[in-house]
């Protein structure tokens, strides 16, 4: 049953793959809030880096889950 969600196929590739993707994406983002706030680039407020890292552990954790049940 967690095969089939976790390789259930978007455009030609797999949720998993998707998840992976924006997993990276969220971190990526998270981390470069704090960066640009400290060389004075405030496109983004500091406030919104606990609820992207939020975010971000939380697709980390569905990610990480749909992978290891796919495989049991």
């Amino acid at each position: 049953m967690f095969k089939d969600i976790s390789y259930f196929p978007i455009l030609g590739f797999p949720l998993l793959g998707y998840l992976g993707i924006l997993t990276l994406l969220s971190i990526f983002l998270t981390v470069s809030i704090p960066l640009m706030n400290r060389r004075g680039i405030r496109i983004i407020p500091f406030r919104y880096h606990p609820v992207c890292a939020a975010c971000a552990v939380t697709l980390a954790i569905v990610h990480g889950t749909l992978g290891f049940l796919s495989y049991l």
